[in-house]
């Protein structure tokens, strides 16, 4: 990983525990998600086969549960397809009559060939009618009809307004889900239920000019979510969990797993690259939650973020009452863990509370460990590591490893409590950790994280009159061999592709 994890210098930091200041207050871990979604094991023959120029719809309108409905690999299906509600709780599945051709693990654009194709005529590839579930689609490329911008590829739920009219029960298994490349797509999966799985698939030019887009998004499900080994590629948000006024009152989406995939955005997408195609598509952030609980973000790769849109942080954790309508949102207890960040302009922007006037939950009980933060700044912009705004409550940022070139910690509004900032190698530079107000380092802490431990950090490039004495100040990160990240953990947690690209060097 080029050096920045576990160097070969020489130094031997000898770090002690201590508090930048007296209260010692240690933060509360995060709750890790209490259920999961459950894939189900793959029927072994169809029941239902639709050759090219069948009725897909009557298909999925006659089949019970149980039932196989398998498509040609390499027909086209067109319309807006209706997921109807059935009795009894066995698994409907759509499959690919070429799914032993694809294999187990994340599929490509090149096995389009292999793929039945669901195009859109109208808003949508897929709908539901309220309460359905137990859909499977495995094998499966969905996309907008050539040239045509439409909002949402998959539609899972519309507007219910009780738990109990949510569709549930669905998985998205190897399947190729893409905008249209010049015209775009808002959306491709619409979260709107329960039990909704995306995994082994890939989604791509998820995009719009002037308004925000996501290749997945949910606001009004409560889970639980499981997104899984894809390749997720949009412009405004690749994935968003809250940003809508959900239906169902008290909703906050939860349970949601987000493991081994490749969160990305297209470099044809910024103005100064070599590859940029000459639209000025909507470009924000990769990950972005604003009303979310019990959330596990685990070895994934995030790559290519850069100042548009927004202001460049690549994570963003900001609590929203959307529309002044939800009140009860929150963000609780949501782990980073293991992750690779590359070619992003920011790490992290943290807001307790919303700042536009209205009431929300505070945001607490949020634990970022053992992330890699590489090559950031230059052409991506300058943003800091972390932007932590207005009374985060447990708080711990610890064994993490970044190249940041511009703050380590930005902060203003009210003071933070139960904050741990220990274990890291960053880049201090000329920066360090500033606040609104208060001069960088030691005064920063003391106004905004009176009771922080920042201990056994290496602060490269700083210098003890601006940290407490428990750290470390070597030269380069090649130095600081003891703080930062794990990497044998880290790799061991990303997925096949990220873990031959990130750590077979």
């Amino acid at each position: 990983m080029r050096g920045l994890v576990r160097g070969t210098g020489t130094l031997l930091l000898l770090l002690t525990l201590a508090q930048a200041g007296t209260g010692m207050a240690a933060p509360q871990p995060a709750a890790l998600p209490q259920s999961q979604v459950e894939i189900p094991a793959a029927a072994q023959s169809a029941t239902l086969q639709v050759p090219a120029g069948g009725d897909l719809q009557q298909a999925l309108d006659a089949a019970r549960p149980g039932d196989v409905i398998e498509l040609e690999a390499g027909a086209e299906y067109r319309g807006t397809f209706v997921l109807p509600q059935k009795s009894g709780a066995g698994w409907i599945e759509i499959r690919s009559s070429a799914i032993a051709e694809i294999g187990d693990g994340r599929v490509e654009p090149a096995e389009a060939h292999l793929m039945p194709a669901l195009v859109a005529t109208g808003e949508s590839v897929i709908t539901t009618a309220p309460g359905a579930h137990h859909f499977r689609f495995t094998g499966i490329e969905m996309r907008p009809t050539p040239g045509s911008f439409i909002y949402n590829l998959v539609e899972l739920g519309d507007g219910e307004e009780s738990a109990e009219q949510l569709p549930h029960h669905f998985v998205f298994d190897r399947c190729y889900l893409h905008g249209d490349p010049v015209a775009g797509t808002r959306r491709g999966v619409a979260l709107n239920g329960m039990h909704i799985a995306v995994v082994n698939s890939w989604l791509a030019d998820f995009k719009e000019v002037d308004a925000d887009s996501q290749a997945l998004a949910g606001w009004n499900g409560p889970g639980p979510f499981r997104i899984e080994n894809n390749y997720v590629e949009g412009a405004g948000e690749n994935l968003m969990f809250g940003g809508a006024t959900p239906a169902i009152a008290n909703l906050v989406p939860a349970d949601i797993e987000i493991r081994g995939n490749h969160f990305r955005k297209d470099l044809a997408w910024k103005p100064d690259h070599p590859t940029y195609t000459g639209t000025r598509w909507s470009v924000k952030n990769l990950l972005e939650l604003k009303n979310a609980r019990r959330v596990l973000i685990e070895g994934n790769v995030l790559e290519n973020n850069w100042v548009a849109a927004q202001n460049g942080f690549a994570i963003l954790l900001t609590v929203r009452n959307e529309g002044g309508e939800v009140p009860w949102a929150a963000i609780e207890d949501v782990t980073f863990r293991n992750n690779v960040l590359t070619g992003i302009a920011g790490g992290f922007n943290i807001l307790a509370h919303d700042d536009n006037g209205k009431p929300s939950s505070q945001v607490s009980r949020i634990t970022i460990r053992n992330n890699l933060f590489e090559n950031m700044g230059g052409t991506y912009g300058e943003a800091a590591l972390l932007q932590v705004l207005d009374g985060v409550t447990d708080l711990a940022v610890e064994d993490n490893t970044a190249d940041n070139t511009a703050a380590i910690i930005v902060s203003e509004g009210r003071p933070h409590t139960q904050v741990s900032f220990s274990g890291n190698a960053v880049v201090a530079n000329e920066f360090g950790i500033v606040g609104s107000g208060t001069a960088a380092g030691k005064q920063t802490l003391a106004r905004y994280f009176p009771d922080a431990t920042l201990a056994d950090n290496a602060f490269v490039g700083g210098s003890a009159r601006d940290f407490p004495m428990a750290n470390a100040f070597p030269d380069s990160l090649d130095e600081a061999n003891k703080a930062g990240v794990d990497l044998a953990q880290l790799c061991a947690a990303l997925s096949a592709p990220e873990r031959d690209r990130h750590c077979g060097r």
